[in-house]
């Protein structure tokens, strides 16, 4: 398949990069500061260049969104809108976009994460953004079959212990290699409206 990674050269995105070209899939990285196309895709516009420059793909696989992290009392609702924007409405924006662009039986694979249903102090903004995220998943699903449409929902990562592990006490850690299969099963499989969840 011809797939397009969004977030490319993050953690994730270099994992799930490796695992999908490993299994023969073409994939064309976009990120904001490294890979084949360097766009925001916070910004609609840049969505349709990135679109536009890639041509027609098989799959879609997003691995990136940017929340903040406050307590509830400090966070402003600009705080909330910045979360909603960098998690939520650019992925909504890669299938809007997409479902007319990539093939008939194509898929989008999206991103969540674990504080979506279990949440820590100073996560509201991501526990709401993961959410809506998830919901989205699950909506869209029944409208554009027969192209699919999933969400990878890890717990921390293994190898992001060390700078946050104290965040997620008692919470098991999960290998990038494992969540990079996940993103494989979604590509890959006949599956839709699902979240994985690994933790």
């Amino acid at each position: 398949m011809k797939i397009l990674l969004i977030g490319a050269t993050g953690k994730l995105g270099t994992a799930v990069g490796e695992a999908l070209t490993g299994r023969g899939h073409e994939v064309i990285t976009v990120g904001r500061t490294g890979g084949d196309l360097r766009y925001d895709i916070a910004d609609p516009a840049q969505v349709t260049e990135v679109y536009e420059r890639a041509g027609a793909v098989d799959a879609v696989v997003g691995t990136a969104g940017d929340v903040p992290y406050k307590p509830v009392l400090e966070m402003s609702p600009e705080d909330y809108r910045s979360a909603f924007h960098g998690k939520v409405l650019n992925q909504i924006e890669l299938v809007r976009q997409g479902v007319p662009r990539i093939a008939e039986r194509g898929s989008f694979t999206l991103i969540t994460g674990v504080l979506g249903r279990d949440p820590i102090p100073t996560s509201s903004a991501a526990s709401m953004a993961n959410g809506a995220v998830e919901a989205f998943v699950r909506a869209a699903a029944i409208e554009i079959a027969p192209q699919r449409i999933n969400a990878i929902s890890p717990t921390v990562f293994t190898q992001s212990l060390e700078k946050y592990g104290d965040f997620f006490p008692g919470i098991r850690p999960v290998d990038l290699a494992e969540v990079a299969q996940a993103y494989v099963r979604s590509v890959e499989g006949g599956q839709t409206g699902r979240i994985y969840t690994l933790e």
